[in-house]
């Protein structure tokens, strides 16, 4: 490879929102990053219309956004999904590079001049530096199942949460692919279109701070809806490509088994044979109990998590393997993505 340049290249920040209170927290933390300031920051308003929600109107976002006001651009998102939002971002940006952040992270003291450095030691055939994500996790107990949860962000390859693409490079692939409609999966789609496409993806030595953000005790089901966008890569990319995107490959095989073992027994105790409804009944419950278990035993074991944790292990299974079938028929003719941000 060419070696770089060592040029500081001037970057753009985009950053798709839903106007979260979040998010003034996060143009704040960017203004005091130090230099060099990126060249804009292009804020993408992802609620229906356009609209900016009272919770975030322009005035606000500029106070926030302190000495890069005048840097500051709204850009309406219409509604439909972080990847539309990201490229709507990408096409309005004029910087070398473009860095996506998501809302509700972030950037640590110094980071614009680590990203710097980050960039002028990517070469020619870089197409993509990845941030270092941190996420704090409570002191003086264990974390919760969302909150580990969240911790894996650390480790994930990709995540846009942190990440800058050469402009050249994410339009040359047609940006992110807008069939990817929640902050899932549709980062680690783009890093294996960049690198099919020849271009090399790094990590660099920046960080940013992702906190985790509040839930309730239902999100964990919610989530499930993931499984869908699982379906969509396996078409997109061969069965291979969580080796490939360094993704954990999850439960699902389990949590098929489970969910046929709980449609199972009431059907075989309908047709009269009771020994098979007990074995059916039995596996069920073994595999619930076994996935619970394994969600409360590293946790904080508090009544409201354990009870959290039984409940929504009941209903993940049966809910994950109807996401998964249901993203295999809805995008069984999906084609290579033709674009949506040159």
């Amino acid at each position: 490879m060419t070696a770089p340049s060592g040029r500081t290249p001037a970057y753009s920040v985009v950053v798709p929102t839903l106007a979260r209170p979040c998010l003034a927290d996060c143009l704040a933390a960017l203004a005091a990053a130090g230099s060099p300031e990126p060249a804009e920051v292009i804020v993408v308003v992802d609620l229906p219309g356009g609209a900016v929600s009272p919770q975030a109107d322009a005035e606000a976002l500029r106070e926030a956004a302190g000495g890069l006001a005048e840097r500051l651009r709204l850009v309406p998102g219409g509604g439909r999904g972080p990847a539309a939002a990201r490229n709507a971002g990408a096409r309005a940006a004029h910087g070398e590079w473009v860095v996506f952040l998501d809302d509700d992270v972030r950037v640590t003291a110094g980071w614009a001049g680590r990203l710097a450095a980050d960039l002028a030691g990517a070469g020619p055939g870089t197409g993509g530096v990845q941030g270092r994500l941190r996420v704090p996790l409570p002191v003086g107990r264990r974390p919760t199942d969302w909150e580990r949860g969240t911790a894996g962000l650390e480790d994930a390859a990709w995540a846009t949460a942190d990440m800058a693409y050469r402009t050249a490079a994410l339009r040359a692939v047609g940006g992110f692919d807008e069939r990817f409609p929640r902050a899932f999966r549709e980062d680690a789609d783009l890093a294996l279109r960049m690198l099919d496409a020849g271009w090399e993806l790094t990590r660099g030595r920046r960080e940013t701070l992702h906190p985790v953000r509040p839930a309730d005790p239902w999100v964990s089901v919610r989530v499930q809806r993931g499984n869908a966008d699982d379906a969509l890569m396996t078409r997109l990319h061969g069965a291979d490509w969580w080796e490939r995107a360094g993704a954990p490959r999850g439960r699902l095989p389990r949590h098929a088994v489970v969910a046929l073992a709980a449609a199972a027994a009431p059907v075989a105790l309908a047709l009269g044979r009771r020994r098979a409804a007990a074995g059916w009944a039995a596996l069920w419950a073994l595999g619930t109990a076994e996935f619970a278990w394994a969600r409360i035993a590293p946790g904080p074991r508090t009544a409201d998590e354990v009870a959290a944790m039984v409940l929504t292990s009941c209903a993940i299974p049966p809910l994950a393997v109807a996401h998964w079938l249901s993203g295999r028929v809805r995008h069984r003719a999906a084609g290579p993505w033709t674009g949506g941000a040159a």
